[in-house]
């Protein structure tokens, strides 16, 4: 599979189909790392999703390919209650490449925030329904800092904390998150693999 090109911050994937977020949705005391994670994994449509573990820390360099486009995230798993959520946020180092000083200073990297239903055998998460958040913050501000933005799109501002209190209250409300996307594993990486970039740069069999 030859990869066109990489998306400076990945901004087309991050707003067009999910709910970004200022803050993170852990602090590093709740993150962990979960080796069943780490390898190349596929969906039926195409989409491929390539985690491998950073050096040093729980996270993972994540890389999202979608109609032949790359992008690049930091990715940190944690639980609220008994869920696992996957946090991603841009790769900071790819906008310092791609874009010039003057560029950088008008992007704001977001988090978006992933719910995984399960690891084994398939990979299986779902995301944040923006129409579905934009909703149920209309019609109640409280629940969480938020900004309606550009077409009526949702920023979430809250914090941390506020964010945690919402997931555990609210996270398997009916619709939040969507329909889960079923990823089957195409490649394992070994646990200590030193990032995705080099799994990202072999070329990619895909399965017919």
């Amino acid at each position: 599979m030859k990869i066109k090109k990489l998306l400076p911050f990945t901004l087309a994937f991050v707003l067009a189909g999910c709910v970004p977020s200022l803050h993170s949705l852990f602090t590093e005391k709740d993150t962990f790392y979960d080796p069943q994670l780490a390898g190349i994994w596929t969906s039926s449509d195409k989409e491929i999703w390539q985690f491998a573990k950073k050096s040093d820390s729980n996270s993972y360099e994540v890389i999202h390919t979608k109609d032949e486009n790359r992008g690049s995230f930091v990715g940190t798993l944690g639980k609220i209650n008994d869920m696992t959520f996957l946090d991603l946020f841009p790769d900071n180092t790819l906008m310092e490449i791609h874009s010039n000083r003057y560029y950088q200073a008008h992007i704001v990297p977001a988090h978006t925030f992933l719910k995984i239903e399960q690891i084994q055998p398939t990979l299986k998460m779902r995301v944040m329904d923006p129409g579905k958040t934009r909703d149920m913050l209309k019609a109640d501000p409280n629940l969480l800092k938020f900004e309606l933005v550009d077409d009526d799109r949702v920023v979430i501002t809250a914090s941390t904390q506020h964010l945690q209190r919402f997931m555990k209250e609210h996270a398997n409300d009916k619709g939040l998150f969507g329909e889960p996307s079923e990823l089957k594993r195409l490649e394992p990486v070994e646990p200590n693999a030193p990032d995705a970039n080099a799994v990202a740069g072999k070329k990619i069999e895909m399965p017919s």
